[in-house]
């Protein structure tokens, strides 16, 4: 099959963000359906490591695709001053994402920035392939935590699923390095496929229950979601979260455990002997859209409301056009105030037509 680049370039178009006549006062806002802004992503890179067939799958990114220019990305300075605007805003915890954010060069001095804003909960989401090299560097810079993406723990589907031929050990060593770098408790993510990868389900449940090489360890199994447009989405291949935990309890009874906070996206089971916990997170089969309180914020600083959203709002235009920080919180909130997003309710509601009729924008723009 010959590469084939698709371009996302108007996907990636940004709309201005109107900034308000009257400053409004700091604090959290509530949009369009009573939910507020608490949990802030940042896309650091548009690049990635890795070829996932789900995200970045090489038939559209391939070696001649075009990646952002380094002057269209944000700057540290720039990204930090963000973040304390959306501080100002409500936001209690900052996740940086990709692409892959370990490939963001001096990472350490944008985390060192970050963590110096009060009062807030820096995380991080990895591939893990560079986890093993960075992990010391990472905690010692201000990082508290890692979550690691893992989609099977034997090696050819491991490597089936990457797509660029990168062995699960490596990554394991990774989040071996996260723990004792004090990292934890560390999530592993693992997107189920049906077809692809839901025989390796079972192993990672045994593999990371609680053990002493393995303590505190959470992973979550997600369905699969047609974020983006080009992953070639399909429902048949949606191994819903009923059916995992089902898989799961057969073997090792589970329980279901209260969320950790309101509008928590992953629903916690726990071990009935005590082995730890799980999550399910289940965006195709149980949208948890009326409590959603996440924003995100692209490479090239433009906002999004909504994971599956099919455009963005231009706040690095405000931010080069020399606005305050008064200002910029302002627009914010006026923009957060009319947010309804509900693509995921939606989706159930009109059966999968609505997923191949929308252009939405790519995961590795705007992180997951």
């Amino acid at each position: 099959m010959n590469d084939r680049v698709i371009p996302l370039l108007d996907a990636r178009r940004a709309a201005p963000i109107a900034t308000p006549g009257a400053v409004a006062s700091v604090g959290p806002v509530a949009d369009g359906r009573g939910r507020y802004m608490r949990d802030l992503r940042i896309s650091i890179t548009d690049r990635c490591n890795f070829r996932c067939t789900y995200c970045m799958p090489k038939t559209v990114f391939g070696r001649d695709y075009p990646f952002l220019p380094r002057d269209e990305l944000l700057s540290f300075e720039e990204i930090t001053r963000i973040a304390r605007i959306f501080v100002a805003q409500g936001v209690t915890k900052i996740r940086l994402t990709g692409g892959e954010p370990l490939l963001r060069r001096n990472i350490e001095r944008l985390i060192e920035m970050l963590a110096a804003i009060p009062g807030l909960e820096l995380t991080l989401t990895t591939n893990g392939s560079l986890l093993a090299k960075k992990a010391q560097n990472l905690r010692d810079a201000g990082l508290q935590r890692v979550t690691v993406s893992l989609d099977a723990l034997d090696d050819p589907t491991f490597r089936k699923m990457n797509d660029v031929d990168f062995p699960v050990a490596e990554v394991l060593e990774g989040i071996a390095a996260a723990e004792v770098a004090g990292l934890g408790p560390l999530k592993v993510n693992m997107v189920v496929k049906r077809g692809t990868n839901d025989h390796a389900i079972l192993p990672m449940a045994r593999h990371f229950r609680s053990s002493p090489a393995n303590a505190g360890h959470i992973v979550r199994f997600i369905e699969y979601m047609d974020v983006g447009s080009s992953n070639g989405w399909k429902l048949d291949e949606v191994m819903p979260s009923a059916e995992v935990l089902k898989l799961i309890g057969d073997e090792m009874p589970l329980a279901a455990v209260d969320p950790n906070y309101p509008g928590e996206v992953a629903e916690r089971w726990r071990y009935l002997d005590g082995g730890g916990e799980i999550g399910v997170i289940s965006s195709v089969t149980q949208a948890f859209c009326s409590s959603c309180t996440r924003v995100r914020l692209s490479t090239d600083g433009s906002l999004y409301t909504c994971l599956f959203a099919t455009n963005g709002h231009d706040l690095r235009g405000l931010l080069r056009a020399g606005r305050s920080d008064d200002e910029i919180g302002a627009a914010l909130g006026a923009l957060w105030s009319e947010r309804t997003d509900n693509y995921s309710e939606q989706r159930s509601a009109e059966s999968t037509s609505l997923s191949t009729a929308l252009k939405k924008i790519e995961m590795s723009y705007i992180g997951g």
